[in-house]
């Protein structure tokens, strides 16, 4: 007999009513993963681009269902599979599951590789753990693995308030780096809060003739920002977008390095940002939260654009 659990899936791809909480078969752990009795899960925009058949939709095919999505999950570790030995029953973990494939996160328990979880600080929440995941690994990955940060180099944060851009303004500030964050009139004050050294209102200002001589940008915002991004630049800067690809004539053009990132899990980074998170030196800020079963009020809401800092996590 197989044990079931609920879940919340899409047996179609559409709008957020296509989320369906219901019962579905609890995944059984294979070798060398955990199954993580889930206490938060997050919420990220790949979340609902992949519900609506965008995302990682086109990655899975036309016809993946049922198909439960998510990927930003933390909980308790509750069954061990063969040769999992990082982790012991009891365990409080948190990470991002299997992305870009099938990462089965909005459950009530999910099975998890080992090698992709840390464990979650002491000084948060489960709620809290969750937010971290995709957003902290992809501004460490975006910042450093690519953009290769260095102390006293001046980055410029487009999208600073966001759920990636306001991590990644701490972390820059962590490494000791000048930093300044764009974002709109109600979130200048939570801009500089986070720790930037600037922050600029791109709804008043056009951003280019407020900020110059930029080593890196980030970019967290799709549109026009990212190929007006080019004109901050140094000659040699870097640019790094994880909200559009690029120009590759306007790099070659400002005699910049520009590229796109797509974020995976990588154990020894959320271990780094666990380490940031325990020592205080990392905060998330959870807007909104839903219970799993109102999934689709959740991604309504997200997708409304009503949401100007912070992430939106899922109660389990």
């Amino acid at each position: 007999m197989v044990d079931m659990m609920k879940a919340v899936r899409i047996h179609q791809y559409g709008d957020p009513n296509v989320l369906v909480y219901e019962d579905a078969p609890r995944p059984v752990p294979q070798a060398g993963e955990v199954l993580v009795k889930v206490h938060g899960a997050g919420i990220n925009p790949v979340d609902w681009k992949t519900r609506a058949g965008s995302g990682m939709g086109s990655r899975y095919g036309s016809h993946p269902f049922p198909l439960i999505i998510g990927w930003d999950l933390s909980g308790e570790v509750v069954e061990l599979g063969e040769g999992a030995d990082m982790y012991k029953v009891g365990n409080a973990v948190f990470g991002m599951a299997r992305f870009p494939d099938v990462g089965a996160a909005y459950a009530e328990y999910a099975a998890v590789p080992q090698h992709e979880l840390a464990l979650k600080p002491e000084n948060i929440t489960h709620i809290e753990a969750a937010a971290y995941p995709l957003a902290a690994l992809t501004a460490w990955q975006a910042l450093f693995e690519t953009g290769n940060l260095q102390r006293g180099e001046r980055v410029l944060v487009q999208g600073a308030a966001g759920g990636v851009g306001h991590l990644a303004v701490q972390i820059a500030k962590w490494v000791g780096a000048y930093v300044i964050g764009t974002g709109s009139t109600a979130n200048m004050d939570f801009i500089h809060e986070l720790g930037a050294n600037e922050a600029v209102d791109y709804s008043t200002t056009p951003f280019e003739e407020a900020v110059e001589s930029i080593d890196l940008v980030m970019n967290c915002v799709g549109g026009d920002l990212l190929n007006r991004s080019f004109k901050v630049l140094k000659h040699g800067g870097r640019l790094v977008s994880i909200a559009g690809k690029p120009d590759e004539k306007l790099a070659e053009q400002y005699g910049v390095a520009a590229t796109s990132i797509l974020v995976r899990p990588v154990e020894r980074h959320l271990d780094h940002i666990a380490k940031l998170i325990a020592n205080g030196e990392l905060r998330t800020t959870v807007s909104n939260t839903f219970p799993l079963s109102e999934a689709n009020r959740a991604h309504a809401f997200a997708e409304s654009r009503t949401l100007r800092r912070g992430k939106i996590v899922l109660t389990v």
